[in-house]
C-alpha cells in the first residue's frame, strides 16, 4: 500500500534565462512576487500537503536560497528592539524546524530528470513530490494538497494538469488519458510537444507531481533526451508501463514565474489578494491604467 507523501523535491538550479538579467545575481526562484519570493508561496503550499522536508537541488551562486530559510538574528532583534511585531512574524514565517530541509547540488545542469535523481538517497523508498518552483499557483485547497489527496484516493502516481490555452496544446507536454470523466483519470501515455492537431487532449503538465521511488533506477540509467537533457518525462513514461499514473486538473491558476510576463501577472495577481494589502494594491493598478 502506499505511503503518506512527506517529502518534497524542488528543482532550484536553474539559470532563469528567461528572466536576465533579473535573475543575473539573485536566483529566479528568490524573486519577489509582491511582498515575498517566489520560494515562499511554494513552501507555504508544500506545508498544506502536508509535506515535511523539503530537498532543494540547487546549482552554484544559489546560497541566498539557504540563507533566506536560516535565522537572521541580526534583523530579528532589531526587529524586537524597535516593537515591529507584525513584520517579525513575517520574517520568521518561513522558517523551518532543524532537520526539515535539505540543499543538494546538483554540480551540472543536466536536466529536470537528473535534479529529481539528485534527491535519491534523501527520499529513500517511499512516495515523494516535484513541486517546480517557477510554476506558482493559486488555489484553494492548495496545488499539491490537490494531488495528495488523489494520490491517497488512487495512489501510483499522480501528474497535476490544466487546460492549455486554445490552439496553443502544441507548445506543452501533452498528457494521453484512456478516459475521461472528471478531474481526475488515468493515464496511458505523454506527448511533448505534439504537432499541431494531434493532440490526445488539451491537458498539459503544470508543475506538480506525487512519484513513486521506482522512479529513481529508472532515472539513474535514463540516457538524453529532448534539449539533450536528462528527462524526467522520459522515465515516467517507462514507469508507466508498469505502475498506474492519473491525470489531476486541479483548480486553481498557474502563473509562469520563469517568464518575464508571467511573472508580471502573478505580481499582480498576489497583490490583490494580499489580506490586508490588496485593497491599497488595486488603487495603486488602477492609477496606471
Amino acid at each position: 500500500m502506499d505511503r503518506r507523501v512527506r517529502k518534497a523535491v524542488l528543482p532550484v538550479a536553474g539559470l532563469g534565462t528567461r528572466v536576465l538579467p533579473g535573475a543575473k545575481t539573485t536566483p529566479k526562484n528568490m524573486l519577489n512576487v509582491f511582498d515575498r519570493p517566489i520560494l515562499s508561496y511554494v513552501i507555504e503550499e508544500g506545508r498544506a500537503a502536508g509535506i515535511e522536508h523539503f530537498v532543494f537541488i540547487v546549482g552554484r551562486g544559489q546560497g541566498t536560497i539557504e540563507d533566506y530559510f536560516d535565522a537572521s538574528p541580526e534583523i530579528e532583534t532589531a526587529l524586537e528592539a524597535k516593537g515591529k511585531a507584525d513584520i517579525l512574524a513575517e520574517v520568521r514565517r518561513d522558517l523551518p524546524k532543524p532537520g526539515q530541509m535539505s540543499f543538494v547540488r546538483q554540480m551540472a545542469p543536466l536536466g529536470l530528470g537528473h535534479a529529481v535523481w539528485c534527491a535519491r538517497d534523501i527520499i529513500g523508498d517511499e512516495p515523494f513530490a516535484v513541486m517546480l518552483p517557477d510554476m506558482l499557483m493559486a488555489a484553494e485547497p492548495a496545488a499539491l494538497a490537490q494531488a495528495v489527496s488523489a494520490h491517497d484516493q488512487v495512489g501510483g502516481n499522480i501528474i497535476v494538469v490544466e487546460p492549455a490555452p486554445e490552439g496553443e496544446a502544441h507548445k506543452y507536454g501533452i498528457v494521453d488519458l484512456e478516459g475521461q470523466t472528471g478531474r481526475l483519470n488515468r493515464m496511458r501515455g505523454m506527448v511533448e510537444k505534439p504537432a499541431p492537431g494531434t493532440e490526445p487532449s488539451n491537458l498539459f503538465i503544470s508543475g506538480r507531481y506525487v512519484l513513486q521511488p521506482e522512479i529513481f533506477p529508472l532515472l539513474e540509467k535514463q540516457g538524453k533526451g529532448a534539449g539533450g537533457e536528462i528527462q524526467l518525462t522520459d522515465a515516467m513514461a517507462e514507469l508507466m508501463k508498469v505502475q498506474p499514473f492519473h491525470a489531476l486538473e486541479y483548480e486553481g491558476v498557474t502563473y509562469d514565474c520563469g517568464d518575464k510576463i508571467g511573472l508580471l501577472r502573478a505580481n499582480v495577481a498576489f497583490a490583490l489578494r494580499h489580506p490586508s494589502l490588496g485593497a491599497d494594491a488595486r488603487a495603486a493598478i488602477k492609477t496606471l491604467l
